[in-house]
């Protein structure tokens, strides 16, 4: 098989730390956090403004690539699912979609709202969310 290498654009700061604790859904109380871009991208990020809907690829990387099955939510009760039918972290490419809210913007760094990412996590690549057709 063929391999990929991909770089981060940025690094997440969140007050979210431990994987554990954290919500499972952006919508399930995730605190505000920053999108912090490597000086490199900021060119990237420059028309990025408040308002605007985002969606996040990040690189889960505490997550178990060995993981190919869970109980949903981890849930006991709840019948063992492959990681491609849930939206688990654990999985053989940890790759997370998170659709977020950018709130501010200065210097390279958006705070969004709706991240349930942890504290370091690398992000992969920013794309708007698609709804009326735009000149963008």
């Amino acid at each position: 098989m063929t391999s990929y290498e991909v770089r981060p654009v940025a690094r997440i700061e969140s007050a979210l730390t431990d994987r554990a604790t954290a919500p499972r859904q952006g919508d399930e109380g995730a605190p505000p956090a920053r999108v912090v871009f490597n000086p490199e991208y900021h060119p990237a990020a420059a028309d990025l403004r408040p308002g605007d809907r985002l969606v996040l690829l990040t690189w889960l990387h505490e997550a178990d690539r060995e993981v190919q099955s869970v109980h949903p939510r981890s849930d006991p009760d709840r019948p063992r699912e492959g990681v491609f039918s849930t939206r688990s972290p654990d999985r053989p490419n940890p790759i997370g979609l998170h659709t977020v809210t950018v709130t501010a913007v200065e210097d390279g760094t958006l705070t969004v709202t709706g991240l349930e990412a942890i504290d370091g996590t690398p992000v992969l690549d920013v794309k708007p969310v698609l709804g009326e057709v735009t000149d963008r």
